[in-house]
């Protein structure tokens, strides 16, 4: 007997058996390939995944920082204080 089942549609539309997987899916997608032949991405996804309460807060302490939202320039978030110019 044909039985309806709940699944979860990813954004380029592929269906998961669980949120956290179709999310994971997601955010692999937004990473794009990371290492050789993307093999790296499942495994940072699941890690952003996981981390997500920590990445939120450091997003939240970035946010209060930079004045609600702002953003700093490339630059000054990858460039650690010791090798900026004039320090």
């Amino acid at each position: 007997m044909a039985r309806p089942i709940q699944a979860f549609r990813d954004e380029r539309g592929h269906l998961h058996d669980s949120a956290e997987l179709a999310v994971l899916a997601d955010i692999a997608a937004a990473l794009g390939r990371v290492g050789d032949e993307g093999g790296l991405t499942a495994g940072v996804a699941r890690l952003v995944l996981e981390k997500r309460a920590e990445i939120e807060r450091a997003f939240d302490d970035l946010d209060r920082l930079t004045g609600a939202g702002g953003r700093l320039p490339l630059g000054e978030l990858l460039e650690h204080p010791s090798r900026r110019a004039g320090a």
